[in-house]
């Protein structure tokens, strides 16, 4: 049966019923105008975030603090110039690129969990590639760098795929035993052959310095050099452009797409969904190994155990707030960067207050954004969502 003849009537009939996807249904909102349906997109989001910030501020008030200067110093702190809003885009990036790699999965009706170790495997792969070719011109070597990156991503995230394609094992079980021995290979290659002697962390050698990537304050007026954001924040802008037109403007994409919408339907109209499932994983694995571009070679210039602030899990949550869309995943990241950047500033300027309440914020939005259900009546009675699609 030819693809090109009936995938497309096909697709048609379970589009936005995505029966393998943990999220709600993309086609459960109204067809409408393109404004009306980018407001009713964000809706959910936005519900969802402004009630983590309701119940978030009644737990601040009953620790002791005052809500409203604890949101002032969170959301002033991460908005102001130059260094608030350049900080929250240096923690963005690594979401930006977890975001997506989850996304990709999970369009392919696939659950990632292993993102962070392909960050992990990524990173030391990264910096072995600085480390070894530190000769090169920064023309040779920072392409070959960030080559490595991917693709060493892309490998890692490629073996629970294949698992799954021809095994049939489940991929969040896979994806979660690789993170440990992502862990555990990058740990024992530093240990023995790349950590300086007598240092007391385990970190290696610190890359060529022909493979720095420039921060954006060499580039931007009145950015300091000092603030980390570098050239991995372009490069993670682009790739949310990358995944959007492959998603949605080539075949490939079309084909993982009606995967992950619904699998039997997308192997009768001639879709290979083994090959689909390899397809969505390699590519989110080497999403997600784009993070070591930012960390290895904008950043710290070096693999060190622990680097990541569990940007692999957090991507999940970033995902799902971004409603799997490369938009809404950059959105969300910033978001999430925003509170990183001034959950520090709370936890110094408040008395009873933590950064901790950073973690509470994020798990709040996801058990809204989880809870999508409960706001479905309200919207109907609105005008929001037809009678039918609640």
């Amino acid at each position: 049966m030819s693809v090109g003849k009936y995938t497309h009537l096909i697709f048609a009939e379970v589009e936005g019923f995505e029966a393998n996807s943990p999220f709600p249904k993309e086609g459960s909102l109204d067809r409408g105008s393109k404004p009306m349906k980018l407001l009713r997109q964000l809706v959910f989001p936005l519900i969802a975030v402004i009630a983590a910030f309701v119940v978030g501020g009644i737990v601040v008030a009953l620790i002791g603090d005052d809500p409203i200067e604890t949101y002032r110093l969170l959301i002033g702190s991460a908005l102001s110039w130059p260094d608030g809003i350049g900080y929250t885009l240096f923690y963005a990036t690594p979401l930006i690129f977890t975001g997506l790699a989850v996304a990709v999965g999970f369009r392919c009706g696939l659950l990632n969990i292993g993102a962070e170790g392909q960050l992990t495997i990524a990173a030391f792969a990264t910096a072995w590639a600085g480390i070894t070719f530190a000769s090169l011109s920064a023309w040779f070597l920072i392409p070959l760098a960030c080559l490595t990156a991917i693709l060493s991503g892309a490998a890692w995230g490629a073996i629970p795929g294949l698992l799954k394609a021809r095994l049939g094992s489940h991929e969040v079980i896979n994806t979660i035993m690789m993170n440990f021995i992502a862990a555990g290979v990058a740990s024992a290659l530093t240990q023995s052959y790349f950590k300086a002697q007598g240092d007391a962390i385990l970190e290696t050698l610190p890359i060529g310095v022909t493979a720095h990537i420039p921060r954006l304050g060499t580039m931007i007026p009145r950015l300091p050099e000092r603030i980390p954001l570098n050239l991995a924040f372009v490069f993670a802008v682009l790739a949310c452009v990358f995944v959007y037109l492959f998603l949605w403007r080539t075949t490939w994409g079309y084909e993982i797409r009606a995967t992950g919408a619904s699998p039997q339907a997308a192997e009768y109209g001639g879709v290979s969904v083994k090959k689909q499932i390899v397809l969505a994983m390699a590519l989110s694995g080497g999403l997600a190994g784009m993070v070591a571009i930012n960390e290895v070679l904008g950043y710290r210039y070096r693999y060190y155990q622990g680097f990541s602030a569990q940007y692999g899990f957090t991507g999940i949550a970033v995902a799902l707030l971004g409603r799997n869309h490369p938009a809404g995943v950059l959105l969300a990241a910033i978001f999430f960067g925003a509170l990183i950047r001034g959950g520090l500033f709370v936890d110094i300027f408040t008395q009873n207050v933590s950064k901790d309440l950073v973690l509470v914020l994020q798990a709040l939005v996801i058990l809204f954004v989880a809870a999508e259900g409960l706001f479905r009546g309200p919207l109907r009675k609105l005008g929001f969502l037809k009678r039918s699609q609640v």
